[in-house]
């Protein structure tokens, strides 16, 4: 949300009373103060968007040192080009407060949930200033608590207006704890109690020193105090929106930019910093030329940049499955995948017949890669299809004997078997290759698996050779590709579990029978 544009949006209505009818009413296209100049590249080929002559009035200091950036290909903000975008959000484009404040904090959320996952980031507090940052605070504490997070709120300086205390309300329905702002200032260890904090204090309105409470809460959350990760909303508090070098003050691990990033955001040096508010309409980006990245598939936040450095060894899930107890568990394998594979199905695991497929040549060298199960039969065991000239095919052939695994992540499940491998006859591989689309079919002739091939052409170039000799089909099943049986000697069920005591049952073949044992996790 952009903080400093609401105050000026407010302050124009106030100058000029009839501006808002005229831009609800489509009498004006805009005010003047919001009509864009042209365009221009500066000597260092970065561009910047320039006002108006009519622009409206601000500090003659900050309307001539900051100024719009394009950088890296993304729009920065100054504070008077972010007051306009506001202006024209909640005028003629019909956005209200509470419905850009409900937006802000649905990305927040959502930015917080992607860099600090629930299962290991349970406990967050949410630090609300006085002003619409703190209303997006609150908005967004509702939605972590909808996501499973456990929130706490310290809200010091409460706006007593309806759509703020709506969002109390529905903060204290949903059980959230309201912590006093001594509380957090006088902590001596946060880290003790919250695993992130988000940072909603102070927007574009800030100026000056802070002043108490939020002087202590902010001296709390000092990088020498050695805090929780810090989340910030649209502007690290007490940060300059104009300025685009490093400032005093926090140091957030993560920065959540809402509608567009702002200036002061170039001098952030966090691990994570995300786009909020793909709302934005396209008159806005024509209007204004913002250049805004794409967002992914649904995703309410699009990763800007940061400094993220992977460190495998912290990377850790705290599991809370369900138990699996040799009381619950099936007298067969069989019986028992059948159950598991249902519950993913149930679930909306992805592709969950996908497996791992490990084999290995004659001399003990393994390989895998993922293929897809299309067969369990009792008594008999696991079927996959796939091409016998592979490299998994030529490993089988030396070596009949595989390992597959499962694992349903959504569920903290997997499944590993062992077991011999044969192939299947023809008339069941006739069977299931004619039961595939025609494409496939053609597809299963195109590809000599595993072999090099010069280009992509010339993989493209046989499919063209072939759909005109097959067309609609009857496709004959290629000698080379065909089924796989896995006949199983041992299949292993896990369930994770909490702090690493996994549950392992392991059904082993003796002597035509099925045998359970517990396996130390």
């Amino acid at each position: 949300m952009l903080r400093a544009a609401r105050l000026s949006a407010s302050t124009l209505f106030r100058r000029d009373p009839g501006l808002l009818p005229r831009l609800l009413t489509g009498r004006v296209s805009a005010a003047p103060c919001l009509q864009r100049a042209p365009l221009r590249r500066s000597a260092g080929n970065r561009t910047q968007l320039l006002a108006s002559a009519h622009s409206r009035e601000v500090s003659s200091t900050m309307a001539e040192a900051a100024a719009s950036r394009i950088v890296n290909g993304v729009t920065y903000l100054c504070a008077k080009d972010a007051a306009e975008v506001d202006v024209e959000l909640m005028g003629a484009l019909g956005f209200s407060v509470d419905q850009l404040m409900e937006l802000a904090g649905l990305s927040v959320s959502c930015s917080v949930a992607e860099v600090f996952p629930v299962d290991g980031h349970r406990r967050v507090l949410v630090i609300c200033g006085p002003g619409n940052n703190g209303g997006d605070g609150l908005v967004a504490a509702r939605h972590l608590t909808h996501f499973g997070y456990s929130v706490s709120v310290c809200y010091p300086k409460p706006t007593d207006k309806p759509l703020y205390n709506g969002l109390v309300t529905q903060c204290q329905s949903l059980g959230l704890n309201f912590v006093p702002a001594a509380d957090v200032a006088d902590a001596q260890d946060l880290k003790s109690s919250y695993d992130v904090v988000v940072d909603a204090m102070f927007g574009f309105s800030f100026k000056g020193a802070p002043r108490p409470p939020f002087d202590g809460i902010l001296a709390a959350l000092a990088p020498g105090r050695s805090p929780p990760p810090v989340a910030s909303v649209d502007i690290p508090s007490g940060w300059q929106v104009d300025v685009a070098d490093a400032q005093p003050g926090l140091r957030p691990d993560l920065l959540v930019s809402l509608t567009a990033p702002k200036l002061c955001s170039l001098a952030f040096a966090g691990h994570h910093h995300f786009l909020g508010g793909r709302f934005v309409p396209p008159a806005i980006r024509e209007r204004f030329n913002l250049q805004l990245p794409a967002f992914p598939a649904t995703h309410q936040c699009v990763r800007i940049g940061g400094h993220a450095e992977l460190n495998i060894a912290d990377m850790r899930v705290d599991y809370r499955g369900g138990a699996l107890d040799e009381s619950d568990a099936a007298g067969d394998p069989y019986a028992q995948f059948n159950q598991w594979m249902q519950d993913a199905v149930d679930a909306g695991v992805p592709e969950a017949n996908a497996v791992a497929l490990g084999t290995a040549d004659g001399e003990g060298r393994p390989s895998v890669r993922m293929v897809l199960l299309k067969g369990v039969e009792a008594d008999r065991g696991f079927v996959f299809y796939t091409n016998y000239d592979s490299r998994k095919g030529g490993e089988l052939a030396a070596n009949p004997r595989a390992a597959l695994c499962f694992f349903w992540e959504p569920l903290q499940r997997s499944v590993r078997i062992e077991g011999d491998v044969e192939q299947l006859p023809p008339a069941e591989s006739d069977a299931y290759f004619h039961s595939r689309p025609v494409g496939s079919q053609i597809g299963a002739w195109v590809s000599r698996q595993s072999t090099v091939l010069q280009g992509r052409g010339e993989l493209e170039a046989r499919e063209r050779e072939l759909k005109e000799k097959y067309g609609d089909g009857p496709v004959d099943r290629p000698p080379h590709w065909g089924g796989y049986l896995v006949r199983p000697r041992a299949v292993e069920f896990w369930a994770g579990r909490q702090s690493r005591l996994h549950d392992r049952l392991r059904y082993k073949a003796q002597d035509g029978k099925w045998t359970i044992e517990r396996l130390s996790p």
